[in-house]
């Protein structure tokens, strides 16, 4: 076999799994018989883009960000449907992208927040310091309350040679994530202004959420918000089918104890007595 077809051949992997823009490292293309000195000759020829060290981007006419705000969604589909990580968009990022942004002024890029096992060499990216990592702790189960996963927990299937959709949070799980920030890496303020357009929850992914969850704080933050609120998904959810732990919970220096949930929180977000109406009828 000519040489011109030997590389021909080898080409054809790469051409027909990597769409343009998109990222992968130097371990997908060696997974794909890519040895690296053609990897080398495939960066000199013009057909992959050298990144960062080890990491590489089929050529795209597509204009890409300075900062990253505009091209981090080819980052992390790459991540999640080309290389496998088991990762998702999540926490005040999937509700923006849920279309609760508008609730929230921002100044400057946004976070892009990322929960479960991501590649090492994100964090050494040009953009990395818009990429928030997180543990995929906060659950007992990885993949509940998630969108963009096929069976069996798999990317959903596509014609094209990779899926569009991003793997992220629903709601129920978003705001549980971003309550877990309280109060060091976010604000109550910031938190109730989001909660008041959370009026279409499911009560009934909502109810295994809390269920699943493993934290008293977020659970006890989560029924601080939801009484305050009242939306009309409350009166499905019912505190006593939840384990809220033993104890006062010190959250807020300064703070006020929440007489029910037993959370110190800004003084502001505790009813007083003709206020509450925790599970309704």
């Amino acid at each position: 076999m000519a040489k011109g077809q030997q590389n021909e051949k080898k080409l054809k992997p790469l051409l027909q799994d990597l769409p343009a823009g998109y990222l992968v490292d130097a371990g997908w293309l060696v997974a794909r018989k890519i040895d690296r000195k053609s990897i080398f000759n495939y960066e000199r020829q013009g057909w992959l883009e050298k990144v960062i060290r080890g990491v590489y981007r089929r050529p795209s006419n597509d204009v890409f960000s300075a900062d990253g705000t505009e091209d981090w969604r080819r980052t992390v589909l790459s991540i999640q449907h080309l290389m496998d990580w088991s990762c998702h968009v999540g926490g005040k990022t999937a509700l923006d992208l849920a279309g609760f942004e508008h609730y929230v002024s921002f100044e400057g890029v946004r976070s892009v927040h990322l929960y479960g096992s991501t590649p090492k060499w994100l964090k050494r990216l040009p953009t990395s310091e818009l990429y928030q990592l997180h543990t995929n702790s906060l659950f007992q189960s990885e993949d509940l309350g998630l969108s963009g996963l096929g069976e069996h927990g798999k990317p959903s299937a596509t014609e094209e040679p990779l899926p569009r959709t991003l793997i992220q949070s629903k709601p129920e799980r978003a705001i549980l994530e971003w309550l877990n920030e309280l109060p060091d890496r976010t604000t109550f303020h910031s938190v109730d202004m989001v909660f008041e357009g959370l009026a279409t929850l499911r009560p009934k992914l909502l109810t295994q959420l809390l269920k699943d969850c493993r934290s008293v704080k977020v659970k006890r933050l989560f029924f601080v918000f939801a009484d305050r609120h009242n939306h009309a998904w409350r009166k499905h959810i019912h505190t006593d089918d939840f384990d809220l732990g033993a104890g006062p919970r010190a959250l807020v220096e300064g703070g006020k104890l929440h007489p029910q949930y037993r959370i110190y929180v800004p003084k502001e977000f505790v009813l007083t007595d003709t206020e509450m109406d925790t599970d309704g009828p």
